[in-house]
Formats: structure tokens, sequence, C-alpha cells
């Protein structure tokens, strides 16, 4: 339900400007058709007509009767309720409805439309709409009405967009309906207090804006940002209407005369093209004035070329590049790669002699309609396809990427304010960018987003036991910022007690991945997370690079050099000592230590001359006959670009397994590796130290030999 009168902050039509192709409601014509009553079964009422006009536009054959029946309905339920403005209260779903109808909205949804107000603010139930109407009908009203704060206190609003996000993701016409009853509660917010109209204009802002361009419907999108600039920036606002109504006054128009060059251009190489002038709305002058500075005649709007075929559009890119001057780098390919919310067309620039710049989209008309009305122009998007569709551009947006990763982590978001403030932060990432799988598949994530945003995408919770990453077949640390089309594989520990890191936090960008930490990190309270202190670690690989690739469990069937070690005590357990961590050929000794437990040690390790000092007795330990054997190992460096790619190469040419690394941060120029390795013979392991030598910026390669230990 709203309140709402003309606006007086409302942008109008500007003297001068193109016409905006939506017409507004005339409210009193509308207030005295719907007084007039139910009218004869087989006629439809006089005041849903101009619904009827539209709708017929874009589907010719619909049946009307449902329509009909729900503005009887709507009529009957709402009649004697009035808006603050004074006017009947069905000329509101009225207008909402007149807008889907615009936008290319089908029966169903327009139905609703009529509805969407009833079950909030009337004695009609749900079910009475179900049997009226169909379940589709029903769902989709069921999802845009707002639960009651009698029950929800501060709550409802939260928890009110949270139900309707839960609904879209299973119908996406449930957005589309509010956002179209957003913005005509928008229109019309002038009666409402000022701090009113503002804390609405920052939901919608913060939220409906957002979720209008994640669904493409760019027509709704752009007037609900001018009347959001209008009421929040009310000074900006009012100095870009004056810089418009000023270039409107003009006499000479720089964007017509290139708009009759670039017609002239097409007519010569034969291309049937529509050339159009398109006028910035008053939020994108705005942003261009603050980007440019002083406009231009041809900053105020932008050329949109439509053709009939995907090839044309590449046609008259081709002609205007060859015959005008054009700007490289405005060129934008979305037709080849679409954006995130189906819109596609080419975008390029072409300058004058004068140094005038025109902005030029080119689309086909069906990427019009779809970048105009986004989802909202594709129908039922859930009917049955038909066996061969007459415009091959259908796109199922049942359930975009976004979509997907919002219902996912609005379900762990543990309160409403939580949910609140997490959704308006993710929201604001308005560009996503798409990472591959090795396996071939894909991950959609927000730009900005980090290896640690991967790794819970793809696993979940179970991302807790990721321990590093590869970027393009080049170890990186989790915190590594991806890029559109990069290749991601996550290596995963094989410990299920796996401990995020708490540093995690700080390079989460997703909802999903922060609140998953923030989950685990308060349910372990005591959990400090020291041992990933150090800034840009790259957090230990618990097993080979290789072994990803493997199925799950087979890493752990690394031989371990315990079952090389012949013990003289029977039935004792072995530890290898990391102090010194021996390896075959090493000569050993071994003392006993709690649990029966024999630590085997290299007898030049300074731990044995301290435990022989404290009267500790040495256990007689040899190697038995196998070779295989896990030593650690430490490299300085110099840094410089892929090193580390450089020497863990190097190290998998002499057949060493790498079962763990950590690259400690640069400290004047110098880096130090630790590396854990499987050898499948320990006679390897000079040649292997000398390989590593060898590659460029390694000055030192030792055994690992920690005396405290």
């Amino acid at each position: 339900m709203s309140a709402e009168a003309t606006n007086p902050a409302t942008p109008g039509p500007v003297a001068g400007s193109a016409a905006r192709w939506r017409a507004r409601i005339d409210l009193r014509r509308l207030g005295r058709a719907a007084l007039l009553g139910p009218t004869a079964r087989d006629r439809l009422p006089s005041a849903i007509s101009h619904v009827v006009d539209a709708h017929r536009a874009h589907y010719p054959g619909a049946d009307l009767e449902p329509l009909r029946r729900a503005y009887v309905l709507a009529e009957s339920s709402h009649r004697g309720q009035m808006r603050k403005s004074g006017e009947p209260y069905i000329t509101h779903p009225l207008a909402v409805t007149l807008i889907l109808a615009e936008l290319g909205a089908e029966t169903t949804t327009l139905t609703a439309s009529l509805l969407h107000d009833t079950v909030e603010d009337t004695d009609v139930t749900l079910d009475q709409v179900g049997e009226e109407f169909g379940a589709e009908v029903r769902y989709l009203v069921d999802g845009v009405t707002k639960l009651e704060k009698v029950d929800y206190g501060a709550a409802a609003e939260p928890e009110t967009f949270r139900k309707m996000l839960v609904a879209t993701g299973s119908d996406v016409r449930v957005m589309s309906i509010k956002l179209a009853d957003r913005l005509h509660n928008m229109r019309t917010l002038g009666v409402m207090r000022p701090e009113k109209q503002a804390r609405i204009a920052k939901v919608t802002r913060d939220v409906l804006i957002p979720l209008a361009e994640r669904l493409g419907v760019q027509a709704l999108k752009t007037e609900l940002e001018d009347l959001v600039f209008a009421i929040l920036h009310p000074e900006e606002y009012e100095y870009t209407r004056e810089l418009i109504v000023d270039n409107a006054s003009r006499a000479d128009d720089p964007l017509a005369d290139i708009a009759d060059e670039v017609r002239g251009v097409l007519r010569e190489a034969g291309i049937q093209a529509e050339v159009l002038i398109r006028p910035r709305h008053f939020v994108s002058v705005h942003r261009v004035a603050r980007k440019r500075g002083e406009l231009r005649g041809a900053d105020f709007g932008r050329l949109l070329v439509l053709v009939n075929e995907d090839a044309d559009c590449y046609g008259v890119l081709g002609e205007l590049h060859t015959c005008m001057t054009p700007v490289v780098s405005e060129f934008k390919d979305f037709i080849a790669v679409p954006k995130f919310n189906l819109y596609q067309s080419l975008h390029t620039a072409v300058a004058r002699p004068d140094g005038q710049v025109a902005e030029v989209l080119i689309r086909t008309h069906q990427m019009h309609k779809v970048a105009e009305a986004g989802v909202v122009a594709l129908g039922n998007p859930y009917a049955p396809a038909p066996d061969d569709p007459a415009d091959g551009e259908r796109v199922d947006p049942t359930r975009p990427g976004w979509l997907s990763r919002l219902l996912d982590w609005q379900e762990a978001a543990p309160d409403p304010d939580t949910f609140w403030s997490t959704l308006r932060e993710d929201l604001a990432q308005d560009r996503e960018i798409t990472v591959f799988r090795p396996d071939g598949g894909t991950l959609g994530l927000p730009e900005g987003a980090s290896c640690v945003d991967a790794a819970y995408a793809q696993y979940g919770e179970d991302a807790h036991a990721c321990i590093g990453a590869r970027v393009n077949g080049r170890l990186a640390t989790l915190s590594t910022v991806l890029r559109d089309g990069d290749t991601v594989q996550l290596l995963m520990g094989q410990d299920p007690a796996s401990e995020p890191s708490r540093e995690w936090l700080e390079h989460a960008h997703t909802a999903a991945a922060r609140i998953a930490i923030q989950r685990w990190l308060a349910a372990h309270p005591t959990y400090e997370g020291a041992q990933e202190s150090e800034p840009e670690r790259l957090p230990a690989i618990e097993e080979a690079p290789a072994a990803a690739h493997r199925p799950a469990g087979e890493g752990a069937a690394l031989r371990s050099t315990t079952d090389d070690i012949v013990v003289d005590r029977p039935g004792a357990t072995v530890r290898l000592a990391g102090c010194c961590t021996p390896v075959p050929p090493d000569e050993v000794t071994g003392f006993a230590v709690r649990g029966g437990v024999v630590t085997v040690h290299r007898v030049e390790c300074a731990a044995v001359e301290r435990m022989k000092s404290a009267g500790r007795p040495e256990v007689g330990v040899r190697w038995g006959d196998t070779t295989e054997c896990r030593v650690t190992l430490l490299a300085e460096s110099f840094g410089r670009p892929h090193l580390l790619a450089d020497l863990t190469e190097a190290m998998a040419l002499e057949g060493a397994e790498i079962v763990s690394a950590t690259v400690e941060p640069p400290s004047q120029q110098r880096v130090r590796h630790t590396y854990t390795v499987q050898l499948p013979d320990a006679a390897h392991l000079p040649a292997l130290m000398r390989a590593m030598r060898n590659v460029p910026g390694v000055y030192d390669v030792s055994r690992a030999h920690t005396p405290g230990a």
C-alpha cells in the first residue's frame, strides 16, 4: 500500500527535449472511471482500456477475461479506500499494471499486478485469489504481499524483502511487480513528510534500483534513479535540470547532425537501420558532468542504431569505423559477451572534426526490447519453449548467478539486521565476473572477488578446509583478487577439523563467504588464528597440487617414511622429528616419548645431545629396505615475478611431490620458502636440491633443521 500524490520534485518533461516514451497516468480520469462500478460481464471496464491497449500492442491475441475479472475484484475490494493524495486507491494498481503492460508483461503478471494489494489491504485472502485465478497468480500476489508490522515489528521491512527475494528465486515476475509498484509510489511521493520521502528514497537507491539493474529493467531503473536523485540531492538535481534546459534551448544540435551523417553512411552501405537520438536521463547527465567537467552538446544524449539481425550490428560498426573517426577506447562488445542482466549491444563512439564526440549504441530490435524491459520482455520465462523459437534470443532468467548467491547466503544470515545490511552491501557490487574451474565448470562472482570467495562459492562451508589455490596454473594466496576469465583451482585439505583464518574476512568480498567465516568464528570464540598472522602468507598446501585432480581421499595414500624405519622395540609407534627431518640414508637414532612413541632424529641433530645430557635412553632404529622418503627443504631467494611457479616446476621435473608449502612475506627483497616433499627415492634428494638452486633468483637450499623443536 502506498501514499502519494504528485511529487513537486518529480522530474517532469523538459521543454525542447524528446517526450518520454511512457505516458503518465491521468489519475483524475482513472479515478472517475474506477468509481463507475462493475460493468456487464461481456464488456471490459473503461478504467482498464489503457492497460488493454498497451497489452494488445505486445500480445494481440491475449485472453483479456482474467484482466476483467481481476479488475472487478480489485475495484470492489478497494472501494472506499483512498490514497493520501485523495485519489481512489484503485488508481494505484491500475497505474502499476499499465507500467508493466507497456514493458510487455504477459497476462498472468498483469492479473497479479491488479491484485497485488488486495490480500495486504482488503479482506480478500490468498486462497480466494488462488481459487479464482490459479496457482501462478496466487504465488505472485503472495510474493509481493508485505509482512505485518504487528507481527514482525522493526524487522517487518527486511523480512518482507527476504520473503520477496526467496519468491523471486522461483519466479522473477514477483520482483517485476514490486519494481513497478515502487516506481508508481516514487512518482507520487510528494504528500509524504520529507523525512519519510528520504527514507523510502534511500531504500529504493540501495535495494530496488540495484535489483532493477540486475533484472535488466533499464526503463524502470533510470526513472527510479531520477526520482531518488530529486529527493536526496535536490540542489544537484536542480543544477542538472538547468543544464538540460539550457542545452535544449540551443539553436544547433550536434547530435542531430551526427545522426544525419550516420544515416547517410548506412544508406550508402545498403544497411537498413533506424537511427534515433536517446537523451540522457538526469542522473546520467550528472555523472557525465562530474567525469568530463564542462559539457558539450553531444554529451546530453547518445545515438541508438536499431537493425534487424545480429550480423547487421557488426556491419554498422564496420561502416562507422571506416567512414567516421572512431574513439577506440570507447568500444565494448556486449553482444559476444552479454552482461549478466541479459543486456546485449555494441558500444562505440565517433568524433567530429570540431571535437564533439557522440556515443553510439548498436543493437537489434529484440536486443533493444530486452535492454529496456529486461526479464519482463521475456514474457513468462517458465512456460514451455516452442519447438522452433522465432527469434532464437530467449534467455532463461529463472536463477541468474547473482540471485543464486543471494539466496544461498540469506539462509545463513542470523538476524534481520545482518540480512538487511548485507543485502545492501551485496547489491552495491554492480558488475559480475566469470571464473573457470579446472573441470570446465564456471563460477559467477562479483567484481573484486578473491580466491576466498571462489572457495565458498564452490564448496559452501566445506571451504573452511581450503588451504591454497592456483590461479591460471600458478600458486596464489587466497587473498588474490580474481579477474574475469581466470582459471581457479582450489586446493582442499583432508583434515575434517580444518579451520578458516580470521584474516580471510579481510579478503572476503561476497556475503556468502563473510557470513560462513563469521559463523565459524562465533562458534569458536577462543580461536585466535595466530598461525595465519603474517600478511599475504601463502596458506600451507596440505596436499600436492597434482592431488587436487585425484578422487577424494586419494591424497591420503601417500606413503609415510615412518613405514621405512625398523625399531628395536616391538609395538612402538614411530615419528620422524620435525627438527631435523631425517631421510634415508641419514644415520639416525631414537628416543622414547609419552604414549609408547619413538621419535627418530639424525644423529648430528642438536636435540640428540640435549636428550643424552638429560639422561634419556636411546632406542635402536635403522632404515628398512625401501628408499621412498619425505623431507622438508628450505629455499632462500630474491623476490621476482613468477619465481614460485618456476621453483615448483623445477621440483616437479625432479619427481618431487609437494606435500605442503609456505612462503613468507618478502623481507628486504628476500623470500624464505619451506617445502615438504615426497621423493620416490632418497638418492634423488641431492639432484632435487641442485635443481632448486639452479632456478634464477634462488641463492640457497638446505635441509630443514630446527634445533629448538
